[in-house]
């Protein structure tokens, strides 16, 4: 933060991350891996969302693997990406579902879902555009949904580059997402940073109580979202 109080610009390339990812669409969806590596969190999240709940993927890219995981296991699906190519590939692939060509920051869909995932697509925002995100998904959250995104460890800008051209991540502390979360009625029900079973990625997974209170502990908690032993919602 400069010293004379004003907040910091962003770094350049975060106004750059929608005409990235629709140039190189097609190389990102051929570099994608396949391998669901995320399949862990997604049965914890898909737990907490409940059988058959309808899920919102904010930032959902090509589909692959992670939409695809979620419609075979029988939830109906609106996918949403900025970039036009990815959701010409999600419609050739999965007609039956949504698949909608909006930015995740100004999306408004009037409707509410048992599931909400933004994952490796809501860390490409400005830290502040990332705090606006949590009055959108509280927005489409139904009582009860799960909610899971990954961000970085810490507060951070972080530029990486892609097929050449810089790509932007970004990610607030964590005790800014869980006042944040607890701001806009969501409990945590797992956090891990750094989950070496995923890829490095940090990873957050809560609930929506409608509760203003936040818990501290990183795994299941006593709410209407805590996860038995059996994996069923209490």
């Amino acid at each position: 933060m400069p010293s004379d109080g004003s907040a910091k610009a962003p770094h350049p390339a975060s106004s750059e991350i929608i005409g990235l990812y629709e140039r190189h669409s097609a190389r990102f969806d051929s570099l994608r891996g396949r391998s669901l590596f995320e399949r862990g969190w997604l049965d914890r999240f898909r737990q907490v969302a409940g059988e058959g709940a309808a899920i919102l993927d904010l930032g959902c890219g090509s589909g692959e693997p992670i939409g695809r995981y979620l419609i075979e296991a029988g939830h109906p699906l609106t996918g949403i990406d900025s970039a036009p190519s990815m959701i010409a590939l999600c419609r050739q692939r999965f007609p039956a579902e949504r698949w909608l060509v909006a930015d995740m920051r100004r999306v408004r869909l009037n409707e509410r879902f048992g599931g909400l995932i933004a994952w490796d697509s809501f860390f490409h925002l400005t830290p502040d555009d990332q705090r606006a995100m949590f009055g959108v998904f509280a927005a489409h959250a139904a009582r009860g949904a799960a909610l899971m995104f990954t961000s970085g460890p810490g507060a951070v800008e972080a530029i990486g580059s892609f097929e050449g051209e810089t790509l932007y991540h970004a990610s607030l502390d964590s005790a800014e997402y869980r006042a944040l979360l607890s701001m806009h009625g969501f409990d945590v029900i797992a956090h891990r940073a750094e989950e070496p079973d995923c890829g490095g990625r940090t990873v957050w997974l809560a609930c929506r109580t409608g509760e203003t209170r936040v818990r501290a502990q990183t795994d299941a908690l006593d709410t209407g979202c805590a996860l038995q032993p059996n994996g069923v919602r209490s």
